[in-house]
């Protein structure tokens, strides 16, 4: 602002940021006002006044955090020449001259990207386009790469047939438009108009419409915004929708759609894991537990649990993130429980706010998980240093919270109320307590799920990392959809052993892309990318 200040009043700033100059003599300082004045008068004062110190050009610099001009400021029938001639070396970067052209851009500021907070080479690469993200089919009769462009929901050898049921799912953290302001420190590299909501929703629905997946679960999802746009589009696509709000003041909270053509409701189970009598649970993260029946028209077909969250950022806070982890564990254990004892096939999506291999990560995969010694900050994997972090306590939550370490209720959940497609809903029961056999207080974790992840998080051609989301201080992986695999993918993917109705296989998934992929579409959000998160999608098939 302050370089804007100075084109405006027709002074210049040295590049030191001492001291003033005047910039143009009297008759040219209307220039800031009316833009009159003719390219060439100008280019003359500026090279004569040493402006060109001040210079930077597209490409030398991602980040520009001012105002800048640029030929369409002056008339159309205007067009710029060379501010040198083609053979003269400019003095102040190694640039040719030659490069430039008539488009570019011309700026004017005195900022220098000298401190230890300069962005990494990788991010001054701003590109406008799009990225093609690829299907990856994991069919063992059909392993091939089919770019997204070709391929809308095709897949001619993993179709529907008889005894089996295929469906998609995504899972995306659109960005709280609220939040997105509150941490605007994260978005500098963005062109600001590609930030407001009203460029952004438009984006955000074409995705949604192009991928066409049979259940969304949906992250930072802004209550007003729900209510007057995004569940009224949704509804017109012909989704269901279900919405948790956060508790407290937060803006936000998680919605999970899905087509009505593909399921009906049978019950929703909000989760909050916010309890003001229990000091360590004192933040408003939520998840939201979804029980699908699939449509099938000749046989019948098993329940689907759906489950969706976004846990605490907080690095420093792994306990609660254990924690909050456990209630959403505990109540997908209830919902998806079946009388003869076994669970029915579930899907776990959400931000869970902590990278690959991390503790949190591997007790989700593995089922089990021995925190003894462990140090809060590592639980997620966000922090590189434990120094004079503490150590979770044993247990981590206190027993009243009524979870046990096995992250099952330690009262009985009887049927709860439920909703139904065609309105209709059953009388609410109570729960019973149910007496527990003390367990011996441990340092071990452990559910009874069989997850696996989606997503490998490493490029199988070169091992660079996948990200799912992209901002100005960070590129990394911390979105995820979890699913309880059939018999021979769990035994990939060691964990607690845990009966199951059917079982999903994973036909294909929308393949991830790298920190540098993004960078050079200047990172996320951007032009065509409207989060700082990647939308995660995934097909699956239920063995009925």
């Amino acid at each position: 602002m302050e370089t804007w200040r100075c084109v405006r009043r027709g002074y210049g700033r040295c590049v030191a940021g001492r001291g003033r100059y005047s910039m143009f003599p009297h008759p040219l300082k209307s220039w800031g006002r009316d833009w009159s004045t003719p390219w060439e008068d100008l280019q003359r004062y500026c090279w004569n006044r040493h402006i060109a110190s001040c210079l930077r050009w597209p490409g030398h610099y991602s980040r520009v955090p001012y105002p800048y001009l640029s030929s369409r400021h002056f008339s159309l029938n205007c067009r710029p020449p060379l501010l040198v001639d083609s053979g003269t070396q400019f003095q102040f970067y190694n640039w040719r001259p030659d490069h430039l052209h008539n488009t570019s851009l011309f700026h004017l500021s005195s900022y220098v990207m000298s401190s230890d907070r300069d962005e990494p080479s990788s991010k001054r690469r701003k590109r406008h386009g799009t990225i093609k993200r690829n299907w990856e089919y994991l069919c063992s009769h059909n392993k091939e790469n089919i770019k997204d462009g070709e391929d809308k929901n095709a897949d001619s050898t993993c179709e529907d047939s008889e005894g089996k049921f295929d469906f998609s799912v995504m899972s995306y953290n659109i960005l709280s438009q609220d939040l997105l302001e509150d941490n605007s420190h994260l978005y500098r590299h963005c062109r600001r108009p590609v930030l407001h909501w009203s460029f952004r929703f438009p984006n955000i629905l074409k995705e949604i419409k192009h991928f066409d997946a049979d259940v969304l679960c949906l992250q930072e999802v802004q209550e007003d915004h729900y209510g007057t746009e995004i569940r009224p589009s949704l509804e017109s696509l012909g989704y269901h929708c279900e919405y948790k709000m956060k508790t407290g003041r937060k803006p936000d909270g998680c919605a999970i759609c899905f087509k009505h053509a593909k399921f009906s409701l049978l019950s929703v189970n909000p989760v909050e894991f916010c309890r003001r009598d229990i000091p360590l649970l004192d933040r408003d993260n939520i998840g939201l537990v979804l029980l699908l029946q699939p449509k099938m028209p000749r046989a019948a077909s098993p329940s689907i649990c759906v489950a969706n969250t976004h846990l605490l950022y907080n690095p420093r806070r792994g306990d609660i993130k254990l924690t909050q982890l456990a209630m959403l564990l505990a109540e997908i254990s209830s919902v998806a429980h079946r009388k003869d004892g076994s669970f029915c096939p579930i899907i776990m999506c959400g931000d869970f706010n902590s990278v690959p291999g991390s503790p949190l990560y591997s007790f989700i995969k593995e089922g089990k998980l021995n925190y003894e010694g462990l140090a809060i900050g590592k639980v997620s994997g966000q922090e590189q240093s434990s120094r004079g972090q503490r150590i979770l306590s044993i247990p981590i939550w206190p027993p009243d919270l009524g979870i046990s370490q096995s992250c099952v209720y330690e009262t009985q959940q009887v049927p709860r109320a439920g909703k139904t497609d065609s309105g209709l809903t059953e009388a609410p029961l109570e729960k019973t307590e149910v007496g527990v056999s003390a367990e011996n207080v441990s340092s071990h974790l452990q559910h009874h799920f069989s997850l696996s992840s989606v997503y490998s998080h490493y490029l199988p051609d070169t091992g660079l990392p996948e990200v799912t989301t992209c901002h100005s201080q960070s590129a990394i992986t911390v979105d995820y959809i979890f699913y309880s695999a059939e018999k021979e993918d769990a035994a990939r993917d060691p964990g607690a052993e845990a009966a199951l109705v059917g079982g999903l296989k994973l036909l294909a998934r929308l393949s991830l892309l790298t920190e540098q992929d993004l960078w050079t579409v200047n990172g996320l959000p951007n032009e065509h990318n409207s989060s700082d998160h990647l939308p995660l999608l995934a097909k699956f098939r239920l063995e009925l």
